[in-house]
Parts: structure tokens; sequence; C-alpha cells
């Protein structure tokens, strides 16, 4: 099997599409060899993940899959005792060695978030009322107080309608202006347990495992058990991402400021909007344009027909640089030597191939007795903590998508690209 036909099947993609985007994008970069490039240094990574396991190409997928998610297991029980055998449910006042730990890793710059009396002014003119009366506060000010900014502002997407949300949303935000925004640090919160109740309570909804605010600044934990395999390592790696994700938007807020349609920016980005599909067909119809896919739309639908068009997607940039952060956790972890310590999967998220499988499977990509398996640290930990339910592969094959730019253009010059573009929803080369 040629390069074209191997990105083809792995993306999801038709070999036409990537022989014509090689066609165009060759011209514009002025490289060639760029498809065997990427296709070989994906089979060199996975010669050397399955020596290192004892496997070969003859393995099953489930056993491929097997083997690297026990590697993963060992290094969740290392991160486990490494962050003190945490008790979530005990550390809403403090997140303590949790966020410590993620700092010395990572330390976000400042960010530009609306300010903390601002958002207040905003919910006393539409306030939330179902947390009013269930605390018995009279305003929004006497909840915040007495509840906590940061508390508060995460339970709203739990505990209030979806119609109070867009409500919120499209007509408090229109009347903010550069003045409402300030630099502050990001701030890292586990909930209280009791918010797990008031939020099934009101919706029947539970939190995230760990979500953010990008327009406050504000990166939430739910206090739900460490005991799942592999919770551990995911809660920690979803945290790292929102510490470069959240300053990626704050840095757009900052650009757009002083623009006349800030708003409508601002409302977009916080959306994260992506082209409506046929609109996306017409501008994928040029190889020479990429769309920009600012959230993972495979979680709503695998079959979408945008994950088959080329395209970049700044979620998979976060990720790339959360790996990039693996030897330093490798330290902190004291887990530098051996195979497959947390560094080992550095340069992993993009790598994924096909393996015969001896389990039926109805998904997208799996092709006759052949499933693909993905070697992203993300795709298997979030398989894993699901007890293999769910196979997840999207976090791979977007990675593999920058990584295609990254090869023709520069990962710099595919950062850049994006947040000049970003609102447009598409990069022209």
């Amino acid at each position: 099997m040629d390069s074209v036909e191997k990105l083809a099947r792995i993306l999801g993609t038709s070999p036409e599409a990537i022989l014509d985007l090689d066609q165009k994008m060759s011209v514009v970069s002025g490289k060639t060899g760029v498809l065997d490039a990427v296709v070989g240094n994906n089979d060199q990574n996975i010669d050397r993940a399955l020596a290192d396991l004892g496997l070969t190409r003859a393995s099953t997928a489930e056993e491929v899959y097997g083997a690297l998610t026990q590697k993963l297991l060992i290094i969740d029980n290392k991160l486990f005792e490494l962050l003190d055998r945490p008790d979530l449910s005990k550390l809403s006042d403090d997140p303590g060695k949790i966020r410590d730990t993620a700092l010395n890793i990572f330390t976000p710059p400042k960010g530009f978030f609306i300010k903390k009396e601002r958002v207040a002014e905003l919910l006393e003119k539409d306030p939330p009322q179902s947390l009013l009366e269930h605390f018995g506060y009279q305003s929004a000010s006497e909840l915040i107080e007495k509840e906590g900014f940061a508390s508060v502002v995460a339970a709203l997407r739990f505990t209030q309608t979806e119609e109070w949300m867009h409500q919120f949303f499209d007509v408090a935000y229109k009347d903010l202006k550069p003045e409402d925004f300030e630099d502050r640090d990001v701030e890292i919160k586990i909930m209280d347990t009791k918010w797990l109740a008031i939020a099934e309570k009101f919706i029947g909804k539970k939190f995230h495992n760990v979500s953010h605010l990008k327009e406050y600044g504000i990166i939430f934990i739910s206090p739900e058990s460490m005991e799942p395999a592999g919770e551990t390592l995911r809660m920690f790696l979803l945290l790292l991402h929102y510490l470069h994700e959240v300053p990626f938007y704050s840095g757009l807020f900052r650009k757009f400021l002083h623009d006349a349609d800030f708003i409508p920016k601002l409302q977009s980005l916080l959306r994260g909007d992506v082209l409506e599909i046929q609109e996306a067909r017409i501008k994928n119809q040029g190889s020479r344009t990429w769309l920009i896919i600012q959230r993972y739309l495979a979680k709503d639908d695998i079959h979408d027909p945008r994950l088959s068009m080329h395209h970049v997607d700044p979620e998979a940039e976060h990720w790339y640089r959360v790996a990039q952060n693996f030897q330093k956790l490798a330290e902190v972890m004291n887990d530098s030597g051996g195979k497959f310590n947390i560094a080992y999967w550095t340069n992993l998220d993009h790598i994924g191939d096909f393996f015969v499988s001896t389990a039926p499977s109805s998904s997208k990509f799996a092709t006759g007795s052949e499933k693909l398996v993905s070697f992203d640290v993300v795709d298997l930990i979030m398989s894993l903590v699901t007890r293999g339910e769910v196979k997840y592969l999207y976090h791979q094959q977007e990675a593999m998508w920058n990584h295609i730019f990254s090869e023709y253009m520069g990962r710099d010059r595919m950062n850049q690209l994006t947040e000049d573009n970003i609102i447009s929803g598409f990069i022209k080369l």
C-alpha cells in the first residue's frame, strides 16, 4: 500500500483527495516527498513501539491496544502516588499537590479575562434564579460572595437551563467593552461535592471530569472518585491541556479587543464555531484551502463529513504541547528511565495504524477484519477509563492532519495562520 492510500485509510478520506492535496501543497511549500516521510515516520514509531511491547505487525488490534493501555496503567499508578493519593472530595479549599505539580510542569502566562466584578454585575441583571432559590440568597452578588466566584460561574453550566445560558451569553455579553477585561492568573478549582448533588437536582447532569471557562480563566475539576483505572492520568492530562488552551484563547481576546466587531468574534470563539457542512465543502474544493476545526466534531458524529476534509485543529495543537511537557513530567515523577515511561509517548500523538481484529466492529475506522489502533496517549487513556466501551481515535487523526500541514508549512506557520484565520474558519494559502 503506498503512502497516499495508507493516509487516506487512516484519515477516513479518499486517496484522490490526499493525492490532490499533495500535488497542490508541494507547489505551495516547494517540498516533495512529504507524504512518504509522514508514513515512514508513522511506520518507524509503530515498529519501535511494537518491538518494545514484544509484539509484531501480526499481533491483533486487541493485543496492541491491551498492551498499550497496560503501560499507561503503570504511569497512572505512579502519578496517583506522586499526587499523594488525592481524594478530590477533600480538596475544594485548596487543590494542593495537583495544582502545584501541574504548574511546575507548565505555568501559563497571565490571561486576559472578564473582570469578576463585571461578571457579578451581569448576573445581577439576569440572575441565576435556580441557584438563588436553592441557597436562599437574595442576589447574585451575595451568591458569589458566599459560594465563591469560581464555583458559581462553573456551576452555571450545570444548574441553569440551556435557554438561560443562551440568553445570558447572547444578551449579557453584547455590552462588554475593553475596560471590562483584565490581566490575571488562570485559576484551578476543585469543586465541592455539594455541587454534584445540586447539578443533578436541577437538570440531571454530572460534571465533566475537567472543564474550563475561557472568558473567566477558570479550570475546574469534578470531585469524583479517582478509583477507575486511568482516572488520575486522564484528569491530569486534561488539566495540562486546559493550561495550554486557556492562554491560546486569551491571546485571541487581546488580538481582537479593539476591533469594531469584537463581541461577535468573542462569542464565536466561545462557541467554537466551525463552518457549516455545505460551506465547508465549497471551501475545501481547493486543496490550498484548509478548514479550521476548533472543536472535536467526532464527539458528536464520527461520520461528520468535515472530518474527512483537510483541516487543522487548534485542539490537537494544545494536546501536542501537552505531549511536549511529558519530559518534564517524567522528571517530576522520577520516571525518566525504562521503556514506556511518560516521556516515551511524546511524539506518538499522530501515530496509528490498522491491525487484524478478532472482534466485529461497526466503526468507520474498521475495514474487513482490521481496526485502526491509535497510539495517542489521550485516545488510549480516554478509552481505558471507559473500560473500552468506546475506542477513541479522533485525537490521533486530528493530530495527523496537523502533522501533515506542519510537514509542508512548518508548525509555527500553522499556528500563526490558525490564529489569523480562526474567525473565518479556513486558511487560504
